[in-house]
């Protein structure tokens, strides 16, 4: 799986975990809906460090505590 796709899926799991929608992610982080949008259909080859920070926020997590799931293990990423 590229990097990209791990990202989606992860901010999907948060979404879900947390009942939250898109739009209210937006709402908290101020991330625009159009991001949003592009990241989880995984529009953008790459993401800013920034802009996951922000959506980290939204969900009251810190980075690690983001990465921290079996998604970004290295067997499951492609080089």
């Amino acid at each position: 799986m590229q990097l990209n796709q791990a990202v989606s899926l992860r901010i999907r799991e948060l979404l879900a975990q947390q009942d939250m929608t898109q739009y209210q992610l937006f709402k908290k982080t101020g991330v625009p809906k159009s991001t949003l949008s592009n990241l989880l259909s995984c529009s953008y080859d790459s993401v800013k460090l920034r802009i996951l920070h922000e959506i980290c926020q939204g969900f009251e997590i810190s980075l690690p505590e983001f990465f921290d799931s079996p998604l970004f293990d290295e067997v499951n990423l492609d080089p």
